[in-house]
């Protein structure tokens, strides 16, 4: 019984460690700056799911032991957000509310980045499912869709072929963020 009661400490210390390797990679800047993700609330949260997503994905497939660290950091998430809620004043009445949708947006987001990825997605591109999930009312233009694309299947080729042993100690490394210039509006302005 200890035993069990030490190895899930241990899991969840290790979930935190990838954790916060996730968020630091999901607040690099030039997701923001150069690729367009809306610097808010809900775009960071997504950045955060779209990493986290990666690592949970690549994890899964990877034996017994792995599992149960994807899953002790998905428990890590939901928990991060609760207590992130509760610190900006959401009322404790409504924080489970707001922790089912933040659970059911990453579990949707989940699976529309892994179809895209399998292929199976019914036509639909990652292009597609980035400029509904993580784009949403604001898309950018194509270039910049195809840039996040080809970094989220980067991501997803670098974390399979990493060794595991980092990941199973809570260590995370993503691949270098390879951004173009941003492309210019009419008249010379950013978009």
């Amino acid at each position: 019984m200890f035993a069990r009661w030490f190895a899930g400490g241990r899991r969840r210390r290790l979930a935190a460690d990838l954790y916060l390797g996730i968020v630091a990679q999901a607040r690099q800047p030039a997701f923001y700056r150069s690729l367009g993700v809306p610097d808010t609330l809900d775009g960071r949260f997504d950045m955060i799911v779209l990493h986290a997503f990666l690592v949970i994905r690549h994890l899964r497939t990877q034996g017994a032991a792995a599992e149960a660290l994807s899953q002790a950091l998905f428990d890590y998430l939901l928990s991060d957000m609760d207590q992130s809620l509760r610190e900006s004043g959401v009322g404790d009445l409504s924080v489970g509310k707001h922790v089912k949708r933040m659970a059911k947006a990453f579990y949707g987001r989940s699976a529309a980045y892994g179809r895209a990825l399998d292929g199976e997605s019914d036509g639909e591109t990652m292009q597609d499912a980035l400029a509904r999930n993580l784009y949403r009312s604001s898309p950018p233009p194509v270039t910049v869709l195809d840039q996040m694309a080809d970094y989220v299947r980067a991501t997803a080729g670098h974390l399979g072929s990493s060794p595991l042993e980092p990941l199973l100690g809570g260590q995370v490394t993503f691949p270098e963020l390879a951004v173009g210039p941003r492309p210019m509006a009419e008249g010379g302005q950013d978009r």
